[in-house]
């Protein structure tokens, strides 16, 4: 029970650090170490075709229904993806000059995920080889087209989009902003594999979304984020605490630091203050 308690508290304190926003930033090409050519562009947009029965998956694979219930919200993997997201996290891109990262839109490109991975000369190939295709590998085995999950992958520089969810879309953005600044990218990749260090990364994605959001966009937007964004890196949190405790208490921890993450977002969204009349 001691153990309980003590990781309960690491859990509470995980989600205060992780989830704090950060006064935003404009970066450019300028602050990003490697070669980006196409930085000045818009990002690539590829979206798969439509495929009913793949694009009704959240509705009976496990793991998105899971996703669905736990942060509260049927749009996780919902594979139907409005122009409202897709222009939102677009438009992040354009501002911050990540040209270079490809934006997949409930897609599915094994080929083309291959060839972005091993021609990424941004990753060094000690990491590039073994990891970057361990990455292609699960996205040709376990591919988000149906399974959900949507993620940013740095060895091939491409998002992945499944969730019809602005703050989603916007926190894997992050993620790219994140990679992008890094110098010695494949090493910090590699360091997501390690356990607790991915609380990190998952906490830099969120505070660049949030402090991004909170500047530019309207109080209802910035009330979804923290509804969503709060309870998500719960997971991580919860995830990572819970692997080191016994079994018997995974799930208290892993439930709990959601329930934390969605009381903590819900009060955030709450206190924002209401924009004022024009």
């Amino acid at each position: 029970m001691r153990t309980f308690y003590k990781a309960c508290i690491i859990v509470l304190s995980g989600l205060a650090c992780g989830c704090a926003t950060v006064p935003y930033q404009p970066t450019s090409a300028a602050d990003y170490p490697g070669l980006y050519p196409l930085a000045a562009n818009d990002p690539e947009v590829v979206t798969g075709a439509p495929v009913g029965w793949l694009d009704a998956s959240d509705w009976y694979w496990p793991g998105s229904l899971l996703s669905k219930l736990l942060l509260w919200n049927g749009n996780i993997d919902s594979h139907e993806i409005s122009d409202e997201t897709v222009e939102a996290v677009v438009q992040f891109c354009r501002e911050h000059e990540l040209g270079d990262t490809k934006i997949r839109i409930n897609g599915y490109q094994v080929a083309d995920e291959w060839r972005r991975t091993f021609s990424n000369t941004n990753i060094h190939p000690f990491w590039r080889f073994p990891l970057g295709f361990l990455a292609w590998a699960q996205y040709t085995i376990m591919p988000g087209r149906f399974f959900g999950g949507d993620n940013y992958n740095p060895y091939s520089n491409t998002i992945n989009l499944y969730s019809d969810l602005k703050p989603v879309a916007l926190h894997e953005a992050g993620h790219a902003h994140d990679f992008a600044r890094q110098e010695y990218k494949g090493f910090y990749a590699a360091l997501y594999m390690v356990p607790f260090v991915n609380l990190y990364h998952e906490a830099a994605a969120s505070s660049t979304a949030l402090s991004y959001i909170q500047t530019f966009k309207p109080v209802e937007e910035q009330r979804e984020a923290y509804r969503l964004l709060y309870p998500a890196y719960g997971t991580y949190v919860g995830g990572n605490v819970g692997e080191f405790a016994a079994s018997s208490a995974y799930w208290p921890i892993y439930l709990g630091s959601i329930a934390v993450g969605h009381i903590a977002g819900q009060t955030v969204a709450i206190l924002l203050p209401e924009e004022p009349e024009r």
